[in-house]
């Protein structure tokens, strides 16, 4: 097995990964496609900490290109031996990969706060709150009273919808990077490649 081609699969499904991250989190800023919540300010506090944009996003693309730049046509080591350089780089992966490791978490743990305190709505008194945050998350599991946030409509199910996807995706995001420090180390410690032949095939 060929540890830089494991790497650059895991950059390719990073940057998929964080784009669609940053596209859930610009949707929490438009509830049914209306962008006056947010001038408004109704919108949950966590939407603002840009989990989605910055964490599982544009953090992840750090990462993600180092990984599928370790994947070349050559195998020539930058330090003057065919091996060295390569194995450096793997190395230095793990690295990047940390980065993604933190951004992800960020992500994560955002989202996982996020769908525990639940959204801003209107209530049934006519008052903007957060109407689910002394439930401890239990509303996930009761949808009878998603119906107490009058507006905007369906929020409840926009918030846990888009969260849950960011949770996901953080989660996928956290598990490849962990898997890069994994090949990164054991590409730096037993060499690029298992063999000279597949060092020949990179």
């Amino acid at each position: 097995m060929c540890y830089g081609k494991c790497a650059r699969c895991i950059g390719h499904s990073l940057v998929w990964l964080a784009i669609l991250c940053i596209v859930a989190n610009i949707l929490l800023y438009f509830p049914n496609g209306e962008t006056k919540y947010a001038s408004e300010n109704h919108l949950s506090r966590f939407v603002w900490f840009f989990s989605g944009i910055v964490g599982g996003g544009l953090l992840m693309f750090l990462p993600a290109f180092v990984f599928i730049g370790l994947e070349q046509d050559d195998c020539c080591g930058c330090c003057g031996h065919e091996n060295c350089g390569k194995r450096c780089a793997m190395l230095s992966s793990v690295l990047a990969a940390l980065i993604g490791i933190a951004g992800s978490g960020y992500c994560v743990i955002v989202a996982a706060l996020g769908l525990a305190e639940g959204p801003v709505c209107r209530d049934s008194l006519g008052q903007w709150n957060y109407t689910f945050a002394n439930t401890d998350g239990q509303y996930l599991l009761d949808t009878s009273t998603w119906s107490q946030c009058t507006e905007p409509k369906h929020i409840v199910e926009w918030n846990v919808s888009l969260f849950s996807i960011l949770l996901a995706l953080g989660g996928i995001e956290f598990i490849l990077c962990l898997i890069q420090v994994i090949n990164g180390v054991m590409g730096g410690i037993c060499g690029y490649c298992c063999s000279r032949q597949q060092r020949y095939d990179c």
